[in-house]
């Protein structure tokens, strides 16, 4: 299988790294040509919990010299889904299978103006990873990744494609209801991104204080709220629940958020907390901690 990589970040490099393990053809495209460079000089070095692992995918800056691809994972940030498609279309042919394991809501919106709904697969994923330094992540936590068809049908490439994330190391399961995933993902993301970032604590630091177990609390039930009001039930209590073990599975990874106002990037707030408070505008849910929440990350965006 011919397998592209879109963004070549902390999560893009893990499941890119650990694909080229298991596919000989692995491409990760990514703007960033030091690490680039880095990779194709001395691949991705890997560390885990235990030892230290380096994988040989190609990197490459340009789209161009890769071709049509079989399968184009998405791993770019959400804000920006729609003009990474357009810029990198060169390895998207007609029967290209494009799957995103993006933080946010609203990338498949994005995905579906540049490629056909019927090749379209998103999902979520447990997993943490973390950008150290040019060709060099930490796979900081580990869990399943949940895939499924964005339009409801059976075809079987969404087979070989969950049989080949599992033979890399990723545990991954086959779902029909994308919808329950994206909202569930986001909930996760909603329960940990923006107070690690505002408060510059790692996923499992987040659980050591009540106050911050209760502000994910709260973040979470007004989260479970606004997607039952856009028509996607969840069980409050299972949620919050879901959220710790998260945190706690992924406890030594700093969320992308956090990485990103360390980094003095632009962060996601608007397609997670920030979708949260759209979404309850548009259903008349209130929403006032995710308010809270998104407008102390928007300031730490500015102020750092």
């Amino acid at each position: 299988m011919k397998i592209a990589v879109i963004g070549a970040g902390a999560m893009g490099s893990l499941y890119g790294g650990y694909l080229s393990k298991v596919s000989e053809e692995v491409y990760l495209v990514d703007v960033w040509q030091q690490h680039v460079d880095a990779i194709n000089k001395n691949g991705l070095i890997v560390e885990g919990k235990d030892r230290e692992t380096v994988v040989y995918p190609k990197a490459v800056s340009s789209a161009e010299e890769i071709g049509y691809v079989d399968l184009a994972l998405i791993f770019v940030k959400s804000t920006i889904t729609g003009s990474a498609l357009e810029k990198n279309k060169a390895i998207l042919g007609p029967d290209t299978i494009v799957l995103s394991l993006q933080n946010g809501y609203g990338n498949v919106e994005q995905m579906a103006e540049y490629v056909n709904i019927n090749n379209i697969i998103a999902g979520t994923t447990a997993h943490g990873s973390t950008m150290l330094a040019p060709g060099h992540i930490k796979h900081a936590g580990k869990g399943e990744t949940h895939i499924g068809w964005v339009q409801k049908r059976k075809d079987g490439r969404i087979d070989s494609i969950s049989d080949i994330l599992s033979r890399a190391g990723f545990e991954t399961i086959v779902s029909d209801n994308v919808m329950e995933l994206i909202w569930s993902k986001l909930i996760i993301n909603v329960g940990i991104n923006a107070l690690s970032a505002i408060l510059n604590l790692k996923n499992g630091e987040l659980l050591i204080y009540d106050e911050t177990k209760e502000l994910m609390r709260m973040a979470i039930l007004e989260a479970v709220k606004t997607a039952k009001a856009a028509g996607i039930d969840f069980d409050e209590e299972e949620m919050v629940k879901k959220v710790m073990n998260i945190a706690f599975a992924t406890g030594e990874n700093k969320s992308s958020m956090l990485q990103d106002i360390l980094n003095k990037r632009k962060t996601e707030i608007d397609t997670i907390n920030g979708a949260i408070v759209k979404v309850g505008v548009k259903h008349s849910v209130e929403t006032p901690v995710n308010v809270v929440l998104t407008t102390l990350v928007k300031t730490l965006e500015k102020t750092r």
